[in-house]
């Protein structure tokens, strides 16, 4: 028989030698428990935050509803299942027999033996859209090498398959309840990975081994720490949030506050070329996050980049707002936005036609801006360019299982009570959408391996959230998400003005992610045929962010084109062609090729309103004004 294999670490201990090491970090976490009570007092009365009080006042019982509106839909479930009971026996026999196979091959390795070739691979198709054998989860060795850890790992892997087939194979439920069921049964799997909890985790009790405990005191440490940031709740750090600084260390491209109002500061960036394209650029970000995603680092910075292409590059930075900007709507988003901004960069330049490029939700404005324009006869947007955006929401994603009309009751009478919905509750929400990636590596990072957050600027800008006004808020909700109105004809009015999205003839410039999760692909491309015109469809590689902050010279994403836009998106797929690079480039030969005539740069005069960013992206307000 063949020698018992054991996890190796640096230095072997026989396992007692931990039991005074787990002793003792009981001691003194009870101690760091207690400083933290202390602290936490002199804040505020611990016993509201034990009562069951939110950080903005409001009951968690009153939050509950919006978060968890799933028992009636898996009642639905439970009953469907009910109605075939002898599929569903037939499914436990197969489980428990392809468990016995597990439970052979795991037996075999214990003792020393061969697996035994005529036996099948029980766990090969694995969970999601994940296969276990590249599952990121378990990709250390100690998963594979060790036996007793490996039977753990293919064990769960082959329960998490049996829930997700039987789940799957339920019929006759209704599309929102089936949507549901999924999400929430794979977030259940997802959170009873064996990675998840220190004693089946091999990295983690290695580790453990190692430091004779002291990572589970430091991830203790870490867990307080990110306790106290979100004052009771829960709020992870993905990055070193001291790392950065905006102005200092991200969003340090130099530029000017050229024009402020209650709803924005307008950016104009400083040329890096004598001559520039005689047409500016105005770039409009979502408001759910801060601008300067598209100025992170010097190295991948868009906005460095277009200025050095010849682009006089306008961006707007929303404000951040509180409970007295809570009846602003979608419409002032519009006038006091992007209007607003058009009618500025006239009067700095003047030139009439702006090239405008929308990222995400500020695309989605961007459009519904390029609407109510073409219906008035109004051509100042020239051009459109619309990144990871979305304009018909027939296919959002798993976001919609959170926007049924119950669930939106519940979040209207919250944000009424306060006037805004909290960042950080969007931000949560979106997180859920790839919790293994954005929640569970990191609570196995921090709170049990007690690794220190690491700077990360894509990280560090998807945790700096903005509020957003309950009005508009629920408005795109109603009318985008749940009821898909922007692609009908003359469904939606803005201000004053019925929006045809097949009028907008202006040429369009489509960005798709491949993997987001936010806006699908396949949904952005819907969105782009309901505009006339000339139009261009690219998909890049990557993610909601990691795909549109994807500069050249670094290279680590291609991008998929077809110049044939065929009317299904897989059509239009099977045809393309890859390149290696940047989307970046193609933009670039796109947009300049529409206009290409140029002027002298125009250097922006210094003047009262400030340098960049300037001061909405840290919250500030201090009135209007104009360069």
């Amino acid at each position: 028989m063949g020698k018992k294999r054991h996890m190796q670490t640096g230095e072997e201990r026989p396992h007692e030698d931990i039991r005074p090491v787990l002793a003792s970090i009981a001691q003194r976490s009870r101690r760091l428990v207690l400083d933290w009570l202390a602290r936490v007092e002199q804040e505020g009365p611990v016993e509201a935050l034990l009562a069951g009080h939110a950080t903005d006042g409001l009951p968690l019982s009153d939050m509950a509803p919006y978060m968890m509106r799933i028992g009636g839909a898996f009642l639905e479930m439970a009953a469907r299942l009910a109605h075939d009971p002898a599929r569903l026996a037939q499914a436990q026999l197969g489980f428990w027999r392809d468990y016995l196979v597990l439970w052979q091959q795991g037996a075999r390795r214990m003792m020393g033996l061969p697996p035994q070739e005529d036996l099948p691979d029980v766990t090969l198709t694995g969970t999601g859209e994940e296969a276990p054998k590249r599952d990121r989860r378990f990709r250390d060795p100690l998963w594979q090498e060790n036996e007793v850890f490996d039977f753990i790992r293919q064990s769960y892997l082959l329960s998490a398959r049996f829930i997700q087939d039987q789940i799957g194979q339920v019929g006759g439920m209704s599309p929102d309840a089936a949507r549901k069921v999924d999400f929430y049964t794979r977030h259940f799997i997802d959170a009873m990975s064996p990675a998840n909890f220190w004693l089946t985790n091999p990295q983690v009790l290695k580790r453990t081994i190692d430091t004779r405990g002291e990572n589970l005191l430091r991830g203790l440490n870490n867990l307080l720490a990110d306790l106290e940031r979100g004052r009771g709740r829960l709020r992870i750090r993905m990055t070193d949030i001291e790392a950065f600084r905006t102005g200092e260390t991200i969003a340090t491209s130099p530029g000017f506050v050229v024009y402020r109002n209650t709803m924005m500061e307008l950016i104009q960036y400083e040329p890096q070329t004598e001559r520039v394209l005689r047409r500016p650029l105005l770039i409009v970000p979502p408001w759910i996050n801060k601008f300067y995603i598209l100025d992170l680092q010097p190295h991948n910075s868009f906005v460095r980049w277009a200025t050095a292409q010849g682009h006089t590059v306008f961006v707007i930075s929303w404000i951040n707002p509180d409970e007295t900007l809570a009846g602003k709507s979608f419409d002032d988003y519009m006038t006091e936005g992007v209007f607003a901004a058009l009618d500025e960069i006239a009067r700095l330049t003047g030139e009439r036609k702006v090239n405008g490029i929308g990222y995400c939700l500020g695309g989605t404005l961007l459009g519904c801006s390029a609407g109510v324009l073409a219906a008035r006869g109004d051509d100042r947007l020239a051009s459109t360019s619309f990144l990871a955006t979305m304009l018909d929401f027939c296919d959002p994603g798993e976001i919609s299982v959170f926007i049924d009309e119950e669930q939106l009751r519940d979040m209207e009478a919250r944000m009424n009570r306060r006037g805004y919905l909290d960042g950080t509750e969007m931000s949560e929400t979106f997180n859920l959408l790839r919790a293994n990636d954005l929640i569970w590596s990191f609570v196995v990072n921090h709170y049990l391996m007690g690794e220190t957050p690491v700077p990360f600027d894509l990280l560090h800008w998807n945790s700096d959230g903005t509020r957003m006004p309950a009005r508009m808020h629920i408005f795109y909700l109603r009318t985008m998400y749940r009821d898909n109105l922007l692609v009908v004809p003359n469904a939606v009015a803005l201000a004053g003005t019925p929006i045809d999205l097949s009028r907008v003839t202006a040429p369009a410039y489509f960005l798709a992610t491949r993997e987001d999760h936010i806006a699908p692909w396949r949904t952005i491309y819907r969105g782009m045929q309901a505009l006339g015109g000339e139009r261009r469809f690219v998909l890049s590689g990557a993610g909601h962010v990691a795909g549109i902050v994807n500069p050249p010279g670094i290279g680590k994403y291609g991008y998929w084109v077809n110049d044939c836009l065929a009317d299904e998106p897989e059509e239009w797929l099977a045809d393309t062609t890859e390149i290696a690079g940047s989307w970046w480039t193609d933009w670039n030969h796109w947009v300049t090729a529409l206009a290409p005539e140029k002027c002298d740069a125009r250097h922006v005069r210094d003047h009262e309103l400030g340098h960049a960013p300037g001061t909405y992206v840290n919250d500030g307000y201090i009135g209007q004004g104009r360069a």
